[in-house]
């Protein structure tokens, strides 16, 4: 039994007809019934709100995009690929360089934070958009259920239980490890990304597999 730690991490569609779609269903309060409020909140109102919901499908593996893979098979050094324009490149990429034999497929655990509830749909449901095939271990930890923890360890099911959750920082400060957060986190890393800082999100992540692996060793006694 092995264990591969993994993170990504996901920015909003950059799909034009994606936005479009998202825009028809943006429609004013149902509050406001007067023609000329209507007026003024389509003019001042409207445009922010559909940025809005455009941002949100950067949690939504239908439209968003994966920007960063991190990964760590047991004890190696954290690896990344990142791409902020052409997500089938990094896709690619990741499926080329995740060297795991075939006869360790079955034998390997998924392990990261919030991973059977996000990390791993995200991951499938993109490479399905790509018409990829998805790693074969990435795709039998993404059929697994939460608890089935040969398949896939997620530090915050485990922890918290399913349904519950737990940051990592916070599971982090709990165990006396030291926390991956700088001034990047998980909800400014589409700004970074914007601002041109794809390397410091690709830290940053780096950061995230290293923190999950100390988190999961601790959790399973691997180390005290």
């Amino acid at each position: 039994m092995s264990n591969l730690y993994l993170d990504i991490e996901t920015i909003p569609t950059d799909r034009e007809d994606v936005r479009a779609y998202l825009a028809a269903s943006v429609k004013h309060p149902a509050t406001i019934s007067k023609a000329e409020t209507i007026a003024k909140w389509n003019e001042e109102s409207r445009p922010a709100a559909i940025d809005e919901a455009v941002a949100k499908t950067g949690l939504d593996g239908s439209f968003g995009r994966v920007c960063v893979i991190g990964w760590a098979l047991e004890y190696e050094e954290v690896q990344t690929v990142y791409n902020a324009t052409d997500e089938r490149i990094l896709l690619q990429a990741f499926a080329d360089r995740l060297r795991i034999k075939a006869s360790d497929q079955l034998s390997t655990t998924v392990v990261g934070h919030n991973v059977s509830g996000f990390d791993l749909r995200f991951l499938v449901q993109r490479y399905i958009v790509h018409g990829i095939r998805p790693p074969a271990v990435i795709a039998r930890a993404a059929q697994a259920k939460p608890w089935e923890s040969d398949k896939v360890f997620c530090t915050m099911t485990q922890w918290a239980g399913v349904g519950n959750r737990v940051s990592l920082e916070k599971l982090c400060l709990a165990l006396s490890i030291p926390s991956p957060k700088s001034d990047i986190t998980g909800a400014t890393v589409a700004a970074a990304v914007a601002a041109g800082r794809i390397d410091d999100v690709a830290a940053y992540c780096v950061g995230d597999v290293q923190a999950t692996r100390a988190v999961h060793r601790r959790m399973t006694f691997a180390s005290q």
